[in-house]
């Protein structure tokens, strides 16, 4: 069974998202607000493989409990959605360690798209999915089959976003990736979203395995293009 959690404060919108998802085979848990939410999910925090979250809420907002709840899974799927469409407003969504972020209006097609995606994502990680041996790269370890990565035998913490990334990366070392590109592999062929979603998560990721993130040795730039992974 697909199962969600939904938190959003108006009742319309959460209504029309309630009967879209379920209507699109997931079992659905809603809230009206933040807290309630967050009860819910710490109830059982194994029990869902995605959160979408409304940002713009009284009490807890959405950003607070994105915070919260990725402190306590890693594998959970987290969609933002709000009605802001501030460049600012996504970013700190996705540093907070969500997945994606929908913007109001949205069609039925577009949520349900956007959230299948993330869904093929979290099963994959669940171990349904295909799973492969260790990439190697230098003190780098990426374990295919128990979805982690260590550096130097220490482990890091990874959303699973992350861990497709950086498994994209492993996988072509010393090659320069369009960003177009790194988002097609890693979001899929038919994502609606803005491709500065990658400069988000490869900020995010640089903070976890480099160094020095403002002087990274591992993920870098190439200007005009995109990425590359070094060992």
């Amino acid at each position: 069974m697909k199962r969600i959690l939904v938190v959003e404060d108006e009742d319309s919108i959460r209504d029309f998202v309630v009967i879209n998802l379920r209507r699109s085979g997931y079992e659905v848990t809603d809230a009206p607000n933040g807290e309630e939410g967050y009860r819910l999910f710490m109830e059982d925090p194994q029990r869902y493989d995605i959160a979408l979250l409304d940002v713009m809420m009284p009490g807890m907002d959405g950003f607070t409990l994105c915070k919260k709840i990725r402190e306590k899974s890693d594998s959970i799927g987290i969609i933002m959605l709000s009605a802001k469409s501030q460049e600012m407003d996504k970013v700190n969504g996705l540093m907070l360690g969500a997945d994606d972020y929908v913007t109001k209006p949205f069609s039925p097609s577009e949520l349900v798209a956007r959230v299948d995606a993330i869904h093929r994502r979290v099963t994959m990680a669940a171990g349904r999915g295909n799973a492969g041996g260790d990439i190697v790269s230098g003190e780098f370890v990426l374990n295919q089959r128990s979805r982690t990565l260590t550096k130097g035998g220490l482990p890091i913490d990874l959303t699973q976003v992350e861990f497709q990334i950086m498994e994209v990366f492993m996988k072509n070392p010393d090659t320069a990736l369009a960003r177009t590109e790194i988002l097609s592999q890693v979001w899929g062929d038919n994502y609606f979203g803005d491709v500065k979603i990658v400069d988000v998560n490869i900020r995010r990721l640089r903070m976890k395995i480099e160094d020095e993130p403002s002087n990274p040795k591992h993920l870098c730039t190439v200007w005009g293009y995109g990425y590359k992974w070094t060992e």
